[in-house]
C-alpha cells in the first residue's frame, strides 16, 4: 500500500510539472489517503503483535 502511495505521489508531481493541476490534486489526494490507511494498518498490526507476545 505504501508503494501505491508513492506511485500516486510521483504521478502528482509529474502532472504538476506539466501543468495538469486538476490531475495533480487528485493524485495527491489519493496518495494522502493511501498513506493514512497505511499508517493506521501499520499501527494496528504493531499493537496486535505486541498484544500477542504478552
Amino acid at each position: 500500500m505504501l508503494g501505491w502511495a508513492v506511485v500516486f505521489l510521483i504521478v502528482a508531481i509529474i502532472a504538476a510539472i506539466f501543468g495538469f493541476f486538476g490531475i495533480a490534486a487528485a493524485a495527491a489526494g489519493i496518495a494522502k489517503i493511501l498513506f493514512v490507511i497505511f499508517i493506521i494498518l501499520f499501527l494496528v498490526s504493531l499493537v496486535g503483535g505486541l498484544m500477542r507476545r504478552t
